[in-house]
């Protein structure tokens, strides 16, 4: 008598049975659509062989937590929402060269000082060589920092699971692998056998580990999204990796809040937090027309850039859109709202946006600063009044309120500036130095008419 299969493959598209996986499905011939399903007889089985779980009270619980790990670089502590939980799994992903290793042997060097605090950094990409080397260049010379290079995930685990280290850092997730896994390095099956390997003994444990994860070329990140879910912190480094400031989020943070963000330099010696980012993407300012100062937020932080605009009478037949630092969608939307609802007329124009530093805008209250952008840069005006200008703009054309319009004023007070254009507050009381606009007309026509 055979003996029945306790999983079975269906597939995705035409919901044909098979007893065994292939690449292919013989019924409707599409490609990888056969998925595992365990039976009903298997899952039985499993609830009969499993046990009685213990339960505890949540403040037994709470009882047991431990502190958590300071780095000692504020930026990177506020993004975590005060430091690296224990046990905690945290990934961090960004486009090749942006500076995720740098950053991470810099917080490693960092730990790594402090009494009782083991910390052990495993390369997978470069050999120990590479690694010190940058070491050197970054003045890392701690010898309580430990090296180790590998590229098995069975070997991390098992030094993991020994529990002599408090934080462990593997550089890159996509370079380790499972011996018990026959794909290679890098595939979905390693991926997800690796990091759940390295899970389960940084949580037995209570050892904190920094995953470093790659990203495709449209900036997602790399792998099973099975990867985001299964690690507690996603982190995510970006800006231009040639120059400019370079942005810590935090995507994801089950200890913590997503709305945080640091702030760095690559400077010779590193990543370098900026004290006052706000002067420095201003410092280079010329003003004159197209160029409008706007008053964001980096999580909680009040954040100070310049909005660039250009346009030019286009020389083909279809007028070209082009942005840097910001949404081409968004700004697609905004110059059919402005000539639908103002008197510019965009249709035969180049339009260009730039974002100063490399920083990458998506808050909705950058609208009206980008419309007050177009339209100076449009007519050849500059704005009338020495202030900063922040608010959403609907396709009405009407200018929307924004959450803590009182920090991004006192953050242009504190710069220099008179005060600031945007919403109406929805108290009702006017912020002294604010400039109330309703609609984008009557901004254009307010405050970018001749003197």
């Amino acid at each position: 008598m055979t003996k029945k299969t306790a999983t079975r493959y269906i597939c995705s598209n035409c919901g044909a049975v098979q007893s065994s996986w292939s690449g292919k499905c013989p019924q409707c011939g599409e490609w990888n659509t056969l998925e595992e399903h365990m039976t009903a007889s298997a899952i039985a089985g499993s609830v009969a062989a499993g046990r009685v779980l213990s339960p505890q009270s949540v403040s037994k619980s709470a009882a047991t937590d431990k502190e958590r790990l300071k780095t000692g670089i504020i930026e990177i502590d506020d993004v975590l929402g005060g430091g690296i939980v224990a046990g905690s799994v945290n990934l961090l992903a960004g486009q090749p060269g942006i500076g995720k290793s740098t950053l991470l042997l810099q917080l490693a060097y960092a730990l790594a000082g402090r009494p009782n605090t083991p910390v052990l950094y495993v390369s997978g990409e470069e050999s120990a060589h590479q690694v010190a080397l940058r070491a050197k260049r970054l003045g890392v010379n701690e010898s309580e920092l430990q090296l180790a290079t590998s590229t098995s995930a069975d070997d991390i685990g098992a030094t993991i699971a020994a529990g002599g280290y408090r934080l462990v850092i593997v550089d890159s997730i996509q370079a380790v692998s499972c011996a018990a896994i026959s794909s290679a390095a890098g595939s979905v099956s390693q991926i997800t056998g690796s990091s759940q390997l390295l899970t389960l003994a940084a949580k037995q444990t209570n050892t904190a580990i920094i995953l470093v994860g790659h990203v495709t070329k449209e900036g997602s990140i790399a792998g099973p999204k099975i990867l985001e879910h299964a690690v507690d912190v996603v982190l995510q480094l970006e800006g231009d990796r040639y120059g400019g400031f370079k942005v810590l989020r935090a995507i994801k943070n089950r200890f913590g809040p997503t709305s945080e963000a640091g702030i760095f330099e690559m400077v010779g010696e590193g990543l370098k937090p900026v004290a006052n980012p706000s002067a420095a993407l201003l410092a280079e300012r010329r003003v004159s027309d197209g160029s409008i100062v706007l008053a964001t937020l980096e999580g909680t932080r009040p954040l100070l850039v310049e909005v660039q605009a250009l346009v030019n009478r286009t020389s083909y037949g279809y007028p070209k859109r082009a942005a840097s630092g910001f949404d081409l969608n968004r700004l697609n939307l905004l110059i059919a709202m402005l000539e639908r609802r103002t008197k510019l007329r965009l249709g035969e124009h180049d339009i260009y946006i730039n974002i100063v530093g490399g920083i990458q805008i998506r808050e909705p209250a950058a609208d009206l600063a980008v419309c007050l952008a177009i339209g100076s840069a449009a007519r050849g005006l500059q704005l009338k009044q020495n202030a900063v200008v922040f608010g959403e703009v609907g396709l009405s054309g009407e200018v929307r309120h924004v959450p803590h319009a009182d920090k991004r004023l006192a953050e242009a007070k504190k710069l220099g500036f008179d005060g600031a254009i945007g919403p109406r507050q929805k108290s009702g009381r006017k912020l002294p130095g604010s400039h109330e606009v309703a609609d984008v007309r009557g901004a254009l026509n307010q405050f970018l008419e001749k003197d």
